[in-house]
């Protein structure tokens, strides 16, 4: 799923529901308030940021991980359930 600024609590809500764990979050649509924007995503390689426009990828193991947009275009497709 892509993070952005209109979806960011329907991303929230689906890796809390799937048993993943945000660490950490700043959002808010007043940028002036909170410039940066990013849910800090505990992975199996760390704590890794998700920041706006970022993948959130779950993984076949049930974790979750961001992954950068350009990165994600060349590599994945995405799939709706």
């Amino acid at each position: 799923m892509q993070l952005n600024s209109s979806n960011y609590l329907d991303v929230f809500r689906w890796i809390s529901t799937e048993n993943g764990r945000i660490k950490e979050w700043s959002w808010d649509n007043d940028t002036d308030t909170f410039p940066e924007r990013y849910l800090l995503i505990e992975t199996l390689e760390g704590d890794m940021k998700a920041e706006e426009f970022d993948w959130v990828i779950k993984g076949v193991g049930g974790e979750f991980y961001p992954c950068k947009h350009y990165i994600f275009e060349m590599t994945y497709e995405e799939v709706h359930e």
